[in-house]
Protein backbone atom coordinates (compact mmCIF):
# COMPACT_ATOMS: atom_id res chain seq x y z
CA UNK A 1 0.00 0.00 0.00
CA UNK A 2 1.49 3.43 -0.79
CA UNK A 3 1.49 6.00 1.57
CA UNK A 4 -1.57 9.11 0.21
CA UNK A 5 -0.10 12.10 -0.83
CA UNK A 6 -3.38 13.74 1.22
CA UNK A 7 -5.45 12.37 4.09
CA UNK A 8 -8.62 13.96 4.94
CA UNK A 9 -10.20 13.72 8.12
CA UNK A 10 -13.87 14.47 8.93
CA UNK A 11 -15.58 14.37 12.15
CA UNK A 12 -18.81 12.54 12.16
CA UNK A 13 -19.05 12.35 15.85
CA UNK A 14 -18.47 8.81 16.19
CA UNK A 15 -17.31 7.67 19.57
CA UNK A 16 -15.55 4.69 20.78
CA UNK A 17 -18.59 2.82 21.24
CA UNK A 18 -20.00 3.62 17.33
CA UNK A 19 -23.05 5.15 18.12
CA UNK A 20 -22.91 8.72 16.71
CA UNK A 21 -23.60 11.80 18.91
CA UNK A 22 -22.72 15.12 18.68
CA UNK A 23 -22.82 18.46 17.08
CA UNK A 24 -20.80 17.55 14.01
CA UNK A 25 -23.29 14.73 13.41
CA UNK A 26 -26.18 17.56 14.11
CA UNK A 27 -24.58 19.28 11.00
CA UNK A 28 -24.63 16.25 8.31
CA UNK A 29 -21.04 15.88 8.58
CA UNK A 30 -21.39 11.96 7.20
CA UNK A 31 -22.80 13.60 3.78
CA UNK A 32 -19.58 15.63 3.82
CA UNK A 33 -17.48 12.63 4.45
CA UNK A 34 -19.30 10.78 1.49
CA UNK A 35 -19.22 13.85 -0.58
CA UNK A 36 -15.13 13.75 -0.20
CA UNK A 37 -15.19 9.73 -1.39
CA UNK A 38 -17.11 10.76 -4.26
CA UNK A 39 -15.14 13.64 -5.49
CA UNK A 40 -11.56 11.33 -4.76
CA UNK A 41 -13.64 8.60 -6.68
CA UNK A 42 -14.61 10.62 -9.77
CA UNK A 43 -11.18 12.57 -10.20
CA UNK A 44 -9.59 9.17 -10.18
CA UNK A 45 -7.68 10.19 -6.87
CA UNK A 46 -7.87 6.46 -5.10
CA UNK A 47 -4.36 5.67 -3.64
CA UNK A 48 -3.12 9.45 -3.58
CA UNK A 49 -6.24 10.70 -1.11
CA UNK A 50 -7.63 8.58 1.60
CA UNK A 51 -10.81 9.97 3.36
CA UNK A 52 -11.56 8.91 7.49
CA UNK A 53 -14.36 9.63 9.21
CA UNK A 54 -13.51 10.74 13.29
CA UNK A 55 -14.51 11.12 16.46
CA UNK A 56 -14.76 14.81 18.30
CA UNK A 57 -11.72 17.50 17.25
CA UNK A 58 -13.17 19.46 20.60
CA UNK A 59 -14.14 22.34 18.54
CA UNK A 60 -17.88 21.78 18.44
CA UNK A 61 -19.06 25.28 17.59
CA UNK A 62 -16.80 25.17 14.63
CA UNK A 63 -18.00 21.64 13.14
CA UNK A 64 -18.27 20.11 11.00
CA UNK A 65 -14.49 20.16 11.36
CA UNK A 66 -11.98 18.91 8.33
CA UNK A 67 -8.55 18.19 9.01
CA UNK A 68 -6.35 17.71 6.10
CA UNK A 69 -2.63 16.18 6.22
CA UNK A 70 -0.14 16.77 5.91
CA UNK A 71 -0.41 20.11 5.89
CA UNK A 72 -2.57 20.16 9.00
CA UNK A 73 -4.87 22.18 7.60
CA UNK A 74 -8.44 22.74 10.08
CA UNK A 75 -11.61 23.51 8.12
CA UNK A 76 -14.61 24.33 9.89
CA UNK A 77 -18.56 24.61 9.21
CA UNK A 78 -17.26 22.55 6.13
CA UNK A 79 -20.55 21.62 3.91
CA UNK A 80 -21.05 19.28 1.47
CA UNK A 81 -21.52 22.03 -0.81
CA UNK A 82 -17.57 22.89 0.49
CA UNK A 83 -16.36 19.96 -0.30
CA UNK A 84 -15.53 20.49 -4.15
CA UNK A 85 -13.88 23.91 -3.59
CA UNK A 86 -11.34 21.97 -0.97
CA UNK A 87 -10.35 19.42 -3.21
CA UNK A 88 -10.10 21.90 -6.20
CA UNK A 89 -8.06 24.42 -4.06
CA UNK A 90 -6.66 22.82 -1.66
CA UNK A 91 -6.18 18.83 -2.95
CA UNK A 92 -5.14 19.65 -6.44
CA UNK A 93 -4.30 22.79 -6.19
CA UNK A 94 -2.05 22.75 -3.05
CA UNK A 95 -3.56 26.24 -2.24
CA UNK A 96 -5.83 25.91 1.55
CA UNK A 97 -9.24 27.26 1.01
CA UNK A 98 -8.34 30.54 3.46
CA UNK A 99 -12.09 31.41 4.12
CA UNK A 100 -12.95 27.74 5.45
CA UNK A 101 -9.59 27.67 7.64
CA UNK A 102 -10.06 27.79 11.53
Amino acid sequence: MNQPKHHIFVCTSSRINGTQKGFCCTKDSAAVARRFQEEIEERELEGEVTVTNTGCFGLCEKGPVVVVYPEGVWYGNVTPDDVETIMEQHIEGDEPVQSLMI
